[in-house]
């Protein structure tokens, strides 16, 4: 695959955009004519620029207006077109793309078309040059490739060809099989973006909301494998629009953009019949552990509400001050060793989750996959008597381990052989259901597709969430088996919980962590018991859903009594209780499904309602 992206898709200046390119690997920029004309460098030094990084110019862009206009203005434009030629010299690139004409004053006669595309085709070979034709899907003539490709196959001229561009097809719900129609030779570039499903006018939401691929919701895959097989060979190039990248980093953008084509381009591959360009996604099996960096007097807070809910430290590491607590398959490790990465981490962030263990049953498939999506390695020295385990950086510097399935127990035994504590934990909780992450909003696609390009993981739905001071946007990953999920969140008010949460974390990380129970009655009370501070919730609420679900008396009077939470859909019920956060940094939730699939999103609101009653001015 040959790889591009239009300057208009990143922040900085031209020269800044050109570098961000070319540093994370792709092998051409589409210049975009507004990022050239407010550059303070000529069109020849910035084509002199793209030589030195080692980029081609796959595209000059956009041209607008042009077929259908009256007779003087389209003298008028083919005029301006000549011009653009020397601006393409200067670049080194022969491609300008023409938009389709969205004039109050184009016509849209079908022959008048035909004619002066054929006119500009004469114009552009004259001059050694090509034009790609785009249909947009707000023109009033033709928006639709297929009116777009009709045009360019009638004019029939060599130097006339086709864009196609996935948002303008896809947003009008165009059939991708409709692409088998056009000649692959005929096909000079294909533009790509994704974009969440919205109910908005094209324009707007083509303008704001595109974004890499994998990103969004739209059926890229079947997009891009019908043009694989109509024998495409030329640009893949990324176009998007989106105010949050043009505000964010140059580099994650770019980054995230090459991964979400290489992803794009295997799964392509593999519809089309071809070989995969990846390994196959592995799926990860369930969540193995769960690290937390902490200093010895961390370590006490976090063991206080480790037994509350019901855990037991059963091993001592054989060498470090590293501590396990377990509970049913949960297994938690306190480490507060005096160096290295959880020191590090404990001294920048406090006391908080450093690392999270998933049991996978290939690591080095994993391992091949992030090398090829640009997912940094973590690799550090291990003693010779201690189990080495593969790990990648995850959100906030954090990492992931990649535990053998196959030998995990032999990895416990050998690293915690010494047995802490006769008693044994109750059997309130059973595994971890969920793992929350907040993070900068601008970072929440990132992650995303971090996720989703890494492991075999799923995305659902975002939702918005009302805090008290402002919007949170939450969205889960999963697996297929829902053995591990994700739930990311952040939000644009500085406020906001998860706002203030990066504020005094210093990054992004893990927020809460969701413990499955068989009983969270049972555990709950237990929990309250052995003097696990709860999240207090306020007597409407009861009031509310026992008339809203027709709930006995009785059993909302005890959920209320212990501050239990209640949703439910067509599939079955979800209880949860929440502890408050440690340090102000992390808290734990307790959940009981009942054929339930989802994550309590209605209660949220409730819970973050609860939690900013002990919100203090300048913390948590």
């Amino acid at each position: 695959m040959k790889t591009s992206i239009a300057t208009v898709s990143l922040s900085g200046t031209l020269v800044e955009k050109l570098a961000s390119i070319a540093d994370r690997g792709f092998d051409g920029a589409e210049i975009f004519e507004n990022d050239l004309l407010s550059a303070p460098q000529s069109s020849a030094e910035i084509g002199r620029v793209m030589v030195d990084l080692g980029l081609a110019c796959t595209i000059f862009q956009p041209f607008r207006d042009f077929e259908g206009l009256p007779p003087e203005l389209s003298e008028r434009a083919l005029e301006r077109m000549r011009r653009k030629f020397a601006v393409m010299d200067d670049l080194g690139t022969d491609l300008v793309l023409l938009c389709s004409n969205c004039s109050p004053e184009a016509s849209g006669e079908r022959n008048r078309l035909v004619d002066d595309l054929g006119r500009i085709a004469d114009l552009a070979g004259k001059h050694g040059k090509r034009i790609a034709y785009e249909a947009l899907a707000w023109a009033p003539h033709t928006s639709d490739h297929r009116d777009a490709w009709s045009l360019v196959r009638d004019v029939d001229h060599p130097s006339l060809g086709l864009c196609l561009d996935s948002f303008h097809s896809l947003s009008r719900q165009i059939p991708s099989s409709s692409i088998g129609d056009i000649r692959g030779e005929k096909l000079f570039i294909v533009q790509l973006a994704d974009a969440p499903r919205l109910d908005m006018d094209l324009l707007n939401w083509s303008r704001h909301f595109r974004c890499m691929p994998g990103q969004g919701d739209f059926p890229l895959a079947e997009f891009a494998a019908a043009i694989r097989r109509i024998g495409y060979e030329g640009y893949w190039s990324l176009e998007i629009f989106n105010d949050r990248f043009r505000a964010g980093s140059a580099g994650q953008v770019a980054r995230d953009g090459l991964r979400g084509l290489r992803v794009l381009e295997d799964q392509s591959k593999r519809l089309a019949g071809l070989p995969p360009s990846l390994t196959a996604p592995v799926e990860p099996q369930h969540v193995e552990f769960i690290e937390f960096a902490a200093s010895h007097a961390e370590a006490q807070e976090f063991s206080r509400y480790f037994a509350a809910l019901g855990f037991v430290e059963v091993g001592r590491h054989r060498s470090k001050s590293v501590v396990r607590w377990r509970q049913g398959d949960i297994n938690l490790v306190i480490n507060s060793e005096p160096e290295g990465l959880a020191h590090s981490f404990d001294i920048v962030h406090g006391g908080s989750v450093c690392a999270i263990g998933l049991a996978v049953n290939d690591q080095q498939a994993v391992l091949e996959r992030a090398g090829a999506l640009d997912v940094q390695r973590f690799e550090q020295p291990v003693a010779p008597d201690e189990w080495a385990i593969p790990a990648v950086r995850g959100i906030g510097g954090s990492l992931l381990y990649l535990v053998d399935g196959s030998s995990r127990e032999a990895m416990w035994n050998s690293e915690f052989p010494e047995p802490v504590s006769a008693s044994q934990p109750r059997s309130d909780l059973t595994r971890v259901d969920h793992i929350a992450q907040t993070m900068q909003y601008e970072e929440f696609l990132s992650w995303l597709l971090y996720y989703t390009a890494l492991f075999d993981m799923t995305k659902t739905p975002q939702l918005e969430i009302a805090d008290p001071m402002g919007i949170v946007y939450s969205q889960a990953v999963e697996t297929p088996s829902r053995g591990v999920r994700f739930t990311l969140n952040g939000s644009m008010a500085a406020n906001a919980l998860s706002s203030r949460f990066i504020h005094n974390y210093f990054g992004a990380g893990v927020q809460h962590i969701a413990f499955a129970s068989s009983d969270v009655f049972g555990a709950a009370e237990r929990a309250a018991e052995a003097g696990l501070p709860m999240l207090e919730i306020g007597p409407n609420y009861y009031a509310d859903i026992e008339a809203r679900f027709a709930l006995d008396p009785a059993l909302v009077e005890r959920m209320a009594r212990l501050n239990i939470l209640y949703d439910r859909d067509k599939d079955g019920e979800y209880f949860q209780f929440y502890s408050r956060a440690v340090a102000k940094r992390v808290f734990f939730e307790v959940v009981e499904r009942r054929g339930y699939d989802a994550y309590g999103a209605t209660n949220a609101t409730i819970r973050l309602n609860a939690q900013s009653q002990h919100r203090e001015p300048a913390g948590l």
